[in-house]
């Protein structure tokens, strides 16, 4: 009687933990002229959560990467002025269709800087998205609301229309990290203009991921540009530029926010001052008319005959 042989089965190599994997951590960066420079002082801060734990080293910029900043903003100006509001509407969209697609690293920086639930960190962020897709409406139709003929005494067509006031400086909301973040963001470039944000100084990390997203979203380089850091620091040298054309103290506090409006008299620039605003509830048209000029054309219609009729 013969017996049987047994099969050896050779055991299967464990898998590697995943406790054991070293992560790769996230590198940090300015978002400048389309490009992701490290600080040009070399200098970086600690970024930590809503418990004070560490999340980041974000990079501390200096007073030449302002000056970068709105040099770039300057030359993707009249590019972005240029373009058709509908063009600009696709492009807004465009960023709404991107962030979407990278909604779960955002949720996961907004809990961690804000301190929320994973589900309210999520309808802060759908919030933000919905914010993209609402201002990208208003490119093609905010110049019909605040434009239009005006009736003079004469033979003239009286039209006024709106225009981008240039380069713009916003210092971001230090608490609403994100959703803040997109309102005071999202209105100045809609309108046309360029824009240089200073993120939030203790949650910067949502507002440096959203220049990755900008970055493959069809935005011409320099239109926003995101720098990190001392918000008071940056945002002195900013106010007293000659070539920034106005400045949102949204993030200022009030001591601040005095001396920044001192340094932007100097060229006469539009000053939006600080105010409680909560950004969860649908804006209102007021953030994008803050940064528009109004110029105003006149035209003869033609000779008036004696009958009063025109030719």
């Amino acid at each position: 009687m013969s017996e049987k042989s047994e099969k050896t089965v050779k055991p299967e190599k464990p898998e590697k933990s995943e406790q054991n994997r070293l992560g790769v951590f996230k590198t940090y960066k300015l978002y400048v002229g389309g490009k992701f420079p490290r600080s040009e002082s070399g200098r970086v801060y600690e970024v930590t959560d809503s418990k004070g734990k560490w999340l980041a080293n974000a990079p501390q910029a200096s007073r030449k990467d302002a000056r970068d900043a709105v040099v770039a903003a300057r030359k993707a100006f009249g590019g972005w002025s240029g373009a058709t509001a509908y063009n600009r509407g696709q492009i807004l969209y465009r960023v709404a269709e991107m962030l979407e697609g990278r909604k779960d690293q955002f949720v996961r920086e907004v809990a961690d800087a804000e301190g929320l639930s994973k589900a309210k960190a999520a309808a802060v962020v759908d919030a933000a998205i919905d914010r993209w897709v609402w201002y990208a409406g208003w490119t093609d139709k905010i110049a019909q609301v605040t434009g239009g003929a005006n009736p003079v005494a004469g033979p003239y067509f009286n039209l006024s229309t709106p225009e981008p006031t240039g380069v713009v400086t916003v210092l971001a909301p230090q608490e609403s990290s994100f959703l803040g973040l997109v309102s005071v963001i999202a209105p100045v470039i809609a309108t046309g203009n360029t824009v240089v944000v200073i993120a939030s100084e203790r949650s910067p990390l949502p507002a440096l991921s959203l220049g990755e997203v900008l970055a493959t979203s069809d935005l011409p380089g320099g239109v926003v540009n995101v720098l990190s850091g001392r918000t008071a620091e940056i945002a002195a040298p900013l106010a007293a530029h000659q070539d920034v054309n106005a400045i949102d103290l949204a993030g200022a506090d009030d001591v601040l926010a005095k001396e920044l409006e001192i340094a932007a008299a100097d060229n006469l620039k539009r000053v939006v001052r600080p105010q409680a605003v909560d950004y969860s509830a649908t804006p209102g048209i007021e953030r994008l008319t803050a940064f528009l000029e109004t110029k105003t054309v006149w035209h003869p219609t033609g000779a008036l005959g004696v009958s009063g009729s025109s030719y």
